[in-house]
């Protein structure tokens, strides 16, 4: 079997999700009015999946003299898009680089001089951490790098990692606010975070910092990740120590958060109500491991299919956030097609169960695929292609199986990110 039908809406409400944090469909209401066009101008500095996008939007609808408008956005590569007087830089990600570094050292100086007759308009989505690269003094971008990557192979939450980030820049967790003050500041934000918290978008740099030099020692200590000696001192001193929201640089500091999983859920429930399925949001705000997640949501995908608890079919369990993959294995693969190996192994090929797990942003961490699907024959047809299911997951090793049966999900860069996505279809006997 082919099972057209269920590729069709699982895809479809995929989609619905991802356009309901669109830039162009949720920023336009909340751009402010210009500054008096006779003593104010308006920079804008921004980072994330969705940095070009929202660039685009904010020239689209903006409502003053576009000729008084300037500034700089950094993305990911291959996420960019064409502009009228906001640049976009590309950059990498997940791992910082020079050119991340070198962006971020111009949206600094760009901000820093201004006048309270300014605006500094601050456009952050997920990815920002990474691509607002400006490692603290006396650190290299290559030390900063490697932390990074140490972070993001040992399982650590987004939280977590974001609270080291924070520490170990010039940039993040509230010193962009700084640097531009006395000017105001708006930041417009989509979240990829679980809980919404903004804070952690972006590691925050237009916001008090509510963690401490402390959190992330004992962060880095919990996990085992090495840090450069500077840093280490940094932390153990408080000279790394962010601002709170005691500092008078926050006075003139406004945030708004424009687009949330719960929001891209609530689409893709609605689609399923017009489609005849009775669908349950499970929650915007899912972490631990992915193969462990794929297991508990297995198992209420099963009983909604064998005793119609909590649901009875036709139903579509919904989730977001962001789960993580502790790296043990020498595969290829994201959280999300992790996710999925470990969900089809915990169905064993139920009739009447398929599924999709996709990031948002249309990368699934590193790979070119937003995630992918499983559907009631993927174990028979790993089998009969040769691949051991448990094999790979213990080698983490997804994207293979889910590239040989076809089945990856390749939506190419959508310049949003409310992070995971899942739904797993439950359809009658």
């Amino acid at each position: 079997m082919i099972y057209l039908h269920q590729r069709a809406l699982l895809r479809e409400l995929f989609d619905a999700a991802v356009a309901a944090a669109a830039p162009a469909h949720c920023l336009p209401a909340w751009l402010p009015e210009p500054p008096d066009a006779a003593r104010g101008r308006t920079v804008i500095g921004g980072a994330g999946m969705a940095a070009a996008a929202m660039a685009r939007a904010v020239e689209e609808n903006w409502r003053g003299d576009l000729e008084r408008v300037s500034g700089i956005v950094v993305t990911r590569y291959g996420h960019g898009l064409p502009t009228r007087c906001i640049e976009v830089v590309e950059a990498s990600h997940p791992a910082p680089d020079a050119a991340g570094q070198a962006a971020a050292a111009r949206i600094l100086d760009a901000v820093r001089g201004l006048t309270a007759d300014d605006l500094v308009l601050v456009l952050l989505s997920g990815g920002g951490s990474a691509l607002l690269a400006a490692p603290m003094a006396g650190i290299t971008l290559d030390e900063k790098r490697a932390v990074t990557k140490a972070l993001l192979a040992c399982g650590a939450g987004i939280g977590e990692i974001n609270c080291v980030r924070k520490h170990l820049s010039a940039l993040k967790g509230g010193r962009l606010a700084l640097a531009a003050a006395p000017a105001r500041v708006l930041t417009l934000a989509i979240s990829d975070v679980p809980g919404d918290e903004l804070s952690t978008i972006a590691s925050g740099p237009t916001v008090p910092d509510p963690t401490t030099c402390a959190d992330a020692l004992e962060i880095v200590g919990r996990y085992g990740i090495a840090l450069p000696d500077a840093a280490r001192e940094a932390l153990l001193t408080g000279a790394a120590e962010t601002p709170k929201p005691d500092n008078p640089g926050f006075a003139r500091c406004e945030s708004h958060i424009i687009a949330t999983a719960q929001g891209s859920l609530a689409a893709a429930a609605d689609l399923a109500r017009a489609r005849g399925i009775v669908p349950l949001v499970l929650g915007d705000a899912i972490e631990g491991e992915s193969r462990e997640a794929a297991r508990v949501l297995g198992g209420i995908a099963l009983s909604c299919a064998t005793h119609g608890v909590p649901l009875a079919a036709p139903c579509v369990l919904l989730s977001g956030g962001e789960t993580t993959v502790t790296v043990r294995g020498a595969g290829r693969g994201g959280r999300n097609v992790e996710f999925l190996l470990g969900l089809a192994l915990a169905l064993g090929g139920h009739a009447r169960i398929s599924a999709i797990a996709c990031d948002t942003d249309g990368i699934d961490g590193s790979e070119d695929n937003a995630g992918a699907m499983v559907l009631p024959d993927t174990p028979a047809r790993a089998l009969a292609a040769g691949f051991d299911l448990h094999a790979h997951l213990s080698e983490n090793d997804a994207y293979s199986v889910f590239a040989a049966l076809g089945d990856l999900v390749v939506s190419g860069p959508t310049r949003t990110n409310v992070n995971d996505f899942r739904a797993i279809l439950i359809e009658p006997h």
